[in-house]
């Protein structure tokens, strides 16, 4: 997850929603702009040959794990 606002607000998203996968402040919009996000929610998958895809919009566990199984069998 890319974030931006207050260092506050990002620890309180993450608390309320359990959040335990890696986060990162993007402040900076360095990362939005890496893969072309202009609003949450949107989801990057990087193959591991580095090919992107980008889904915007909600995606439930099944879509997601679907769009990572792809990216590996790539």
């Amino acid at each position: 997850m890319a974030w931006t606002g207050t260092d506050g607000e990002f620890q309180e998203f993450i608390d309320r929603h359990g959040l335990t996968f890696p986060q990162i402040s993007d402040d900076a919009a360095d990362v939005y702009r890496r893969f072309g996000v202009a609003a949450q929610p949107a989801l990057a998958i990087i193959s591991p040959d580095g090919d992107v895809q980008t889904l915007f919009g909600a995606a439930d566990e099944e879509l997601v794990d679907s769009l990572i199984e792809g990216a590996f069998d790539a």
